[in-house]
């Protein structure tokens, strides 16, 4: 197996154990959308699924559970530490029909052509999402799926607004676009899969939304802005201070409930295709 490096604009989020960590706690509240999403794409009992851009290891371990022990997922990130974080949960997991790989599957080479191709919310972070896409359906099998989900983040929002959610909504999307990630990726995928050679894909949209004190979307938006607290700062678009991730959560909650509000996260796109016989 051979792997070359390709550009990709800044993972801005990290890789540190403390990001690791959020992801696994995002994938919890993300579980049911991606579950729902391939179910209805046709992931089954038997199948091998190629995992791009694997993170912690959560979208493997949902797919691993939907082909069975008689099927094969495979991982794959550029991250080191998402790798090992990834191999360990699978271990403690006994999944034997699990394994993560460090490289990009973009430039990699497999044995054997896949029966599926996913990923969750990693295409935004590729250059040219066609050429990316066009890369991964050639190890995916004549007639087998491509199937990604991606933020929409248009409307990332509360409502009514409330200022503290709308400013930290604003100061994520601002730093995921400074770092050259597509915030509204979901929304292109229709035309990203057709200009890679596959089928228009079937697409589903699906959010967290809700009002509340028990609403994750508060969580999910002070997890997010911690992470990316860095490059803010880097950036200039907020500082620690302004940000105080430490009550950040509590306010966002706070404010929303007293203005008897709900909070929307970003939209997650499902997009789903058969490779062409």
């Amino acid at each position: 197996m051979k792997e070359k490096a390709s550009p990709q604009s800044t993972y801005a989020l990290g890789h540190s154990e403390q990001e690791l960590e959020r992801l696994s706690r995002q994938a919890q509240a993300f579980e049911p959308f991606t579950r729902q999403l391939l179910q209805e794409a046709g992931i089954a009992t038997a199948m091998n699924v190629l995992d791009v851009g694997c993170g912690s290891g959560d979208v493997a371990f949902l797919a691993a559970d939907l082909v069975g022990p008689t099927g094969e997922v495979i991982g794959a990130d550029r991250a080191a530490a998402a790798v090992q974080r990834a191999t360990a949960r699978a271990e403690a997991r006994n999944l034997r029909h699990v394994k993560f790989l460090e490289g990009d599957p973009a430039e990699m080479q497999f044995d054997r052509p896949f029966d599926a191709v996913v990923g969750r919310l990693v295409l935004m972070y590729y250059p040219d999402p066609v050429n990316t896409v066009r890369r991964l359906a050639s190890h995916v099998r004549e007639g087998g799926l491509v199937i990604f989900q991606e933020f929409d983040m248009a409307n990332f929002r509360s409502l009514p607004r409330v200022p503290i959610f709308e400013r930290h909504a604003d100061w994520i999307k601002q730093t995921f676009s400074a770092t050259g990630a597509r915030t509204q990726l979901g929304l292109e995928m229709y035309s990203v899969f057709v200009a890679a050679g596959l089928p228009g894909p079937t697409m589903r949209m699906d959010a967290i939304v809700g009002g509340g004190p028990e609403c994750p979307a508060y969580e999910l938006v002070s997890d997010v802005t911690g992470s990316l607290l860095p490059a803010m700062e880097k950036l200039n678009i907020a500082t620690a201070t302004e940000v105080d991730v430490s009550s950040l959560a509590q306010r966002l909650r706070d404010e929303v409930v007293a203005a008897k509000g709900v909070a929307l996260s970003p939209a997650l796109i499902g997009s789903w295709s058969r490779k062409s016989r």
